[in-house]
């Protein structure tokens, strides 16, 4: 049985996600960017938090987590190898580790880039994949503690998920992506397509995540970097996708 998840906007444009398991009433916790929208939520769906899942070491995945301990007791689960700058964890994980909420597993993945020990959680009965910072709608994280050929070989990993899999990504900087992604391939109909759907999402004040997979490998300019008539707008023909994919980084950092 899939996972029941819920989206909980937090902070200005972070998210959160309740994970949960209606057939054994176990729920889970990706990341922690505050407290009170997550009790609430908690409350309102009358479910117990079992275990917080933590992506990565920055304020806003993490600060709730403290007060979210101390409220429900829940275990805490994170990189073990960014141990010494994340709240105290019960369980340190590394790729190619699980996780178990009730009965559905979720397997670890190592995506660093945006830092170097995000790690992402992928429940494949659930078609879900909680990226957090590394692969976002239509984006990707800045590169703060990454090489660019390291975050090319994490989105690489998670361009070979099946795909019908929904993306769960941290922030809602969807809208601001397209904009970017259109200056990359501005004939790209399937972005432009998006990029109206997009728009019209945020102007009714709804999320737009989750994402497709197959939606994002036909339109995030940082998924398509390796793909030949990418590398001809970018006038980088024979380029290494690494390469290709650091220009887009950099240009989106400039924009």
């Amino acid at each position: 049985m899939p996972l029941d998840i819920r989206v909980i906007p937090c902070r200005t444009d972070n998210y959160a996600y309740l994970l949960h398991d209606p057939a054994s009433g176990e729920t889970a916790l990706l990341d922690a960017p505050e407290a009170a929208p997550i009790l609430a939520a908690l409350k309102d769906t009358g479910w117990s938090l079992g275990q917080i899942l933590i992506t990565h070491h920055h304020a806003d995945h993490v600060e709730g987590v403290e007060e979210l301990r101390a409220a429900t007791g829940a275990r805490v689960l994170g990189a073990g190898e960014d141990v010494h700058r994340l709240p105290p964890l019960d369980r340190e994980l590394a790729g190619g580790d699980s996780v178990e909420v009730g009965g559905s597993r979720g397997e670890v993945i190592e995506v660093p880039g945006h830092t170097v020990g995000h790690i992402a959680f992928h429940f494949p009965d659930s078609r879900a994949v909680f990226t957090a910072d590394s692969l976002m709608a239509l984006g990707c994280g800045r590169l703060f503690e990454g090489t660019a050929p390291m975050m090319w070989e994490s989105l690489s990993r998670l361009k070979e998920l099946p795909g019908d899999t929904l993306v769960y990504s941290g922030h809602e900087y969807t809208a601001s992506n397209a904009k970017f992604a259109l200056t990359i391939e501005p004939d790209n109909e399937s972005l432009i397509l998006r990029s109206e759907a997009i728009a019209k999402a945020r102007s009714e004040d709804r999320p737009t995540v989750p994402a497709l997979l197959e939606d994002e490998l036909r339109t995030n300019p940082f998924l398509r970097a390796d793909l030949p008539e990418v590398k001809t707008l970018l006038d980088m023909d024979g380029y290494s996708d690494a390469d290709v994919f650091a220009e887009i980084r950099q240009r989106k950092d400039d924009f």
